[in-house]
């Protein structure tokens, strides 16, 4: 399929776009707590030390990442992958509910297990609803504007999830706990609108192979295992600012007071031109409009590198255009795996076997958040390496460094791994 069947006319109706894409507001919103709020919320409320918390919240995820993949590969064995998110979303209410309320004792096993429900909740409904879109869509044209509604719904989601707990109470454990008590009425709001209003589903033949050989046969893909190495690159080049931003805002713009509206403007700015990348995608392709995003990114971290003490309008365009390049590094690529997916699955279906939708975004959703991980990883023990200390006035000018120089190597990479490997990325679109 050539990039210009993108610019073909698609026929689903914008209601079934909007009904789909709207469970992404719930589970994008269950997902900010759980990274953002959750560590101090249990070191503040509960007392836990901070060494038990860490590897308690280490362990937990390192655990729901491996299982991913396991998941893609139960969702392509089943008839519905609809009744799969039927099933995690009670697993995902309920583990919300207990993690967000910790009890006055038997903190650290009340984290554990409500964690472990919360993710399993999550990694179900998530990779069983990607699995989904990818096959509601007859084209690559469609499973773009199917992807680019679920992803604008997420950001929406972030947003309301970042400034929700703030608006119910000032105080951070009351602000959370309301936070967990609205948060089941929306997600069965928006679930039921989901699951009743977005297009028919064509009927699926489940898989019958062996799990891990068909885990095996994704990652022999010589497409997806390129198009998981741009995203590895590109990914922790989003994701290395994302941890060092209020350090960044704090101590080299001494700015700290407009942390937050620096984030959504962020995210708002990822939502607005959402639409854009999907008309430029339509007429140039998914890869190249990926790498225009990441060159304006790159633009946005050499902008950054130029500012100091004060600088709040002109931080505030960095993170108008990466917030935009955001919009199409949740769009784009995610769009790709669904048309790799559905390509060799009917090239599978041709053959008498099976598609295995589930399992390339099982994987998919795994390296996501491993890169989350590795940008942690390098980037913290960097600033330590350079010097760097929260607050102490004269150790900030390696952190800028750090800040927007490796990220711009990364996106810079990326986009060369990008354009060197786009005849085979997009050799299903």
């Amino acid at each position: 399929m050539s990039s210009s069947s993108i610019a073909q006319a698609v026929a689903i109706p914008r209601r079934q776009l909007f009904a789909y894409g709207a469970l992404g507001l719930p589970l994008a919103m269950a997902a900010l707590p759980v990274y953002v709020h959750v560590p101090r919320l249990y070191a503040e409320a509960a007392d836990m030390r901070l060494s038990l918390l860490g590897a308690l919240l280490l362990a937990a995820r390192l655990l729901d990442a491996a299982i991913d993949p396991l998941l893609g590969g139960w969702s392509d064995r089943t008839a519905s992958r609809q009744r799969l998110i039927l099933l995690a979303l009670p697993c995902l209410a309920l583990g919300m509910l207990a993690l967000l309320q910790p009890p006055a004792s038997g903190a650290p096993w009340w984290l554990l297990a409500s964690m472990l429900l919360t993710y399993f909740g999550f990694s179900l409904a998530s990779v069983a609803y990607q699995a989904w879109g990818a096959e509601l869509g007859r084209d690559a044209g469609e499973r773009t504007r199917l992807t680019a509604s679920r992803e604008g719904f997420g950001l929406l989601g972030v947003v309301l999830a970042a400034t929700l707990p703030g608006l119910l109470s000032p105080d951070l454990a009351r602000g959370l706990s309301g936070f967990a008590q609205l948060f089941p009425l929306l997600l069965i709001a928006l679930a039921a609108w989901t699951l009743a209003g977005s297009p028919p589903s064509a009927a699926r033949t489940p898989a019958s192979g062996s799990l891990f050989g068909d885990l095996r046969g994704v990652l022999e893909d010589r497409a997806f295992r390129r198009l998981l190495a741009v995203f590895v690159v590109n990914g922790i080049a989003a994701a290395l600012p994302a941890t060092l931003v209020l350090f960044y805002v704090a101590d080299v713009l001494q700015a700290e007071a407009w942390s937050g509206a620096f984030l959504a403007l962020y995210f708002v700015s990822g939502v607005a031109f959402l639409p854009l990348w999907v008309i430029l995608a339509r007429r140039v392709g998914r890869v190249p409009g990926w790498i225009a995003s990441m060159l304006v990114a790159v633009v946005s971290f050499a902008w950054a590198w130029g500012l100091g003490a004060g600088d709040v309008w002109p931080f505030a365009v960095v993170c108008l255009l990466s917030g935009a390049a955001l919009g199409a590094d949740l769009t784009l690529p995610a769009a790709l795996v669904a048309d790799l997916a559905e390509h060799r699955g009917g090239v599978a279906r041709a053959v008498g076997k099976s598609a295995r939708a589930g399992a390339y975004f099982g994987w998919w959703n795994l390296v996501a958040k491993l890169n989350l991980a590795l940008a942690a990883g390098l980037s913290l023990p960097l600033l330590d390496l350079v010097g760097y200390q929260p607050g102490v006035v004269g150790t900030s000018g390696g952190l800028a460094a750090i800040y927007c120089l490796l990220p711009l190597l990364f996106k810079t990479t990326a986009a060369v791994l990008a354009w060197r490997w786009r005849k085979v990325l997009e050799v299903v679109s």
